[in-house]
């Protein structure tokens, strides 16, 4: 599977935001659109300067503004244009509790995004306690907010109560990304893949993230609880 590097996914949006300017037909208040269309541009200039610096996360920011802006004054019909057709992005679905959001969690989203557009679903609190064998410190509503906001993160979603796998069809995907150590039967995850009709990937990462040693929910639980009851025996 091609690795999408930053470098690529950042040249295709500059790319088509500068095909935008060029193609674009102003309908109104001309100089209202004129000012906006310096502003645009102005990002375009940002966006390529952070890209020659190897920046790509602010470039994308940048650009992003760029085509917010066009797509507003295209809603208020102060402008007419078309975003021109760009290769498709595979879909990289991850799939976690994502309980308390730590480096191994942040090292896989990473990964994902290297790979295509990701998609997360985020575990629901009844499916957790039942395959966990506890409630969740943290409530799904919480942990899908967090998720959200994850700059490798293109969409992010609860999951199903009834049927863990009800995700695959809702959002298709061309991979699934599984953490190293995450306890998913791959055999029965390619079984329900094929059973919706689909020809997903299953990709697993080889090695678990070690750079830091807190990077499982499970020892920073621990580490928690044993913080508190030397504070409790202290007292």
């Amino acid at each position: 599977m091609m690795k999408i590097t930053p470098h690529t996914r950042l040249s295709a949006y500059i790319d088509s935001v500068k095909e935008v300017l060029k193609g674009m037909k102003i309908l109104k208040n001309k100089d209202i659109v004129q000012r906006l269309v310096n502003l645009v541009k102005a990002y375009v200039t940002d966006s390529e300067y952070y890209m020659r610096r190897g920046d790509y996360y602010t470039g994308i920011a940048c650009i992003s503004y760029a085509e917010g802006i066009l797509d507003a004054m295209r809603e208020l019909k102060l402008i007419e244009f078309k975003w021109p057709k760009r290769k498709r992005l595979p879909k990289v679905l991850v799939a976690g509790t994502f309980e308390i959001l730590h480096p191994g969690h942040l090292y896989l989203l990473k990964k994902a995004w290297e790979l295509g557009e990701v998609h997360v679903v985020v575990a629901r609190d009844v499916n957790v306690a039942k395959f966990k064998g506890r409630k969740p410190v943290v409530p799904e509503a919480q942990r899908l907010e967090v998720i959200k906001n994850v700059k490798w993160v293109d969409q992010a979603y609860l999951g199903d109560e009834e049927d863990i796998f009800k995700i695959l069809e809702r959002v298709r995907p061309d991979i699934v990304l599984l953490g190293p150590d995450q306890p998913i039967d791959e055999e029965t995850l390619r079984r329900e893949i094929k059973q919706r009709g689909l020809s997903a990937k299953i990709i697993r990462l080889r090695e678990l993230y070690k750079e830091y040693p807190l990077t499982k929910t499970h020892d920073i639980l621990n580490k928690i609880r044993d913080l508190l009851e030397k504070d409790l025996n202290s007292n």
